[in-house]
């Protein structure tokens, strides 16, 4: 497998990129749910650009060393939102897709917990690999090759509390 790191400059571009290509289609959302952790960032950027409401929904799968092996998917409860309901229109973001299986669960998560309020889900990511069972409906990457993506946020996986604690002044 073979190793993408990526700048917080190319990053914040990607996310842009994305939200471009979005509108581009003219599709028009009234919701955007990001999957945490992943898709936090994404969702907040894109939340912020198109001025509708953000909301969770946490979801677990890796673990283990750098947080590379694939256990069991987990999601939270419930949706964390700011509004009393959620969207009609969703827009279900992440950072990417790789295997296809949490952004297809999502997808079943959210018709099962939210079946009455949703007409339409589309989703996006930045990062579409070759591997996925699915394919999104907006990405600005596809990878063919598989890589392990290296993240700039991923230095705070190897960070403790103490280290950052004595180097500041």
């Amino acid at each position: 497998m073979s190793d993408l790191y990526i700048s917080w400059s190319e990053y914040h571009q990607k996310i842009e990129d994305l939200a471009a290509q979005i509108y581009h289609s003219q599709w028009q959302f009234n919701q955007i749910v990001c999957l945490a952790r992943g898709g936090l960032r994404v969702g907040d950027i894109l939340s912020r650009i198109y001025g509708v409401p953000l909301a969770i929904l946490a979801a677990s799968s890796y673990g283990g060393s750098g947080d590379r092996l694939r256990g069991n998917l987990k999601f939270a409860q419930n949706l964390t939102m700011s509004s009393n309901s959620l969207g009609s229109r969703i827009l279900l973001v992440d950072d990417l897709v790789d295997s296809g299986i949490t952004l297809e669960q999502a997808v079943i998560w959210l018709k099962s917990h939210y079946k009455s309020d949703i007409e339409e889900i589309r989703t996006a990511v930045i990062w579409y690999k070759a591997v996925s069972a699915i394919a999104p409906d907006f990405y600005v990457d596809y990878l063919p090759d598989n890589p392990w993506i290296h993240q700039p946020f991923e230095r705070y996986d190897l960070i403790e509390p103490a280290e950052l604690a004595s180097q500041t002044v």
